[in-house]
């Protein structure tokens, strides 16, 4: 059995975060280059708004590259897109992630789960260290550890 990474301990995808902040700057780019090139007919109304309409797809992009999952010594911290939780050790029962799944699913203690949208699935050979690092820390630190 190997040890437990140091806590505290931040899991993140690298290649979604890439992709989406360069596709982010590129839109945002590219719609403030049509707002200046644009045909005379648009006003500066028109113009504005296409670069904020490039921001605000750009705010979505970063909301989706934000993901992550933080461990430390009083439980996890689950960064999704558009919502953050705290969980308590004991509150983690379980980690799974099946073949052809986008993150993995945290079993809790009240019956619900949780996407973790910071282990990305199509990283694979990330996903599964970042996983299994997970599932360590989740069977060391609950509240029932797996008899043995």
């Amino acid at each position: 059995m190997t040890d437990a990474p140091a806590l505290p301990t931040v899991w993140r995808p690298r290649t979604t975060r890439l992709v989406a902040y360069a596709t982010a700057g590129a839109i945002v780019l590219g719609m403030f280059v049509l707002a200046v090139v644009v045909a005379p007919q648009f006003k500066v109304f028109d113009r504005v708004l296409m670069v904020v309409f490039g921001l605000f797809i750009a705010w979505i992009l970063h909301m989706l590259a934000r993901c992550k999952v933080a461990a430390d010594d009083a439980g996890l911290t689950v960064v999704n897109a558009f919502r953050t939780r705290r969980l308590e050790w004991p509150e983690v029962l379980d980690v799974t992630m099946s073949a052809g799944e986008p993150w993995p699913t945290l079993d809790l203690a009240d019956g619900t789960s949780l996407g973790a949208m910071g282990i990305n699935g199509a990283e694979k050979t990330l996903a599964a260290h970042q996983l299994a690092e997970l599932q360590l820390l989740v069977h060391e630190r609950g509240e029932a550890p797996d008899p043995q």
